[in-house]
């Protein structure tokens, strides 16, 4: 069984993707992932394409909890250390 994807790999992930890609970022097995899909069960919208699925990756992203790739991340509340040791006064 192939591990669950990275959060480098589900960044990078295309506009849309395929079933079992989506099913490894939840970190769910290939016959889970198409059981949830055939019951409607599966966590993300899905797009019928033929006999194909395809799961938009904004939503799978939604669902992580993560941003849309290229979104301007949010401010960070550590203190800048990349200057080195403050200053004395």
């Amino acid at each position: 069984m192939k591990a669950g994807l990275s959060l480098a790999e589900i960044q990078r992930l295309p506009a849309v993707v395929d079933l079992v890609t989506a099913g490894q970022a939840l970190g769910l097995g290939r016959t889970k992932t198409y059981a949830l899909a055939r019951t409607g069960d599966f966590p993300c919208r899905l797009l019928r394409v033929g006999r194909s699925y395809l799961v938009p990756t904004a939503e799978l992203l939604s669902l992580l909890g993560l941003p849309p790739a290229g979104a301007p991340r949010e401010p960070d509340d550590r203190p800048d250390t990349s200057a080195g040791p403050a200053a004395k006064e």
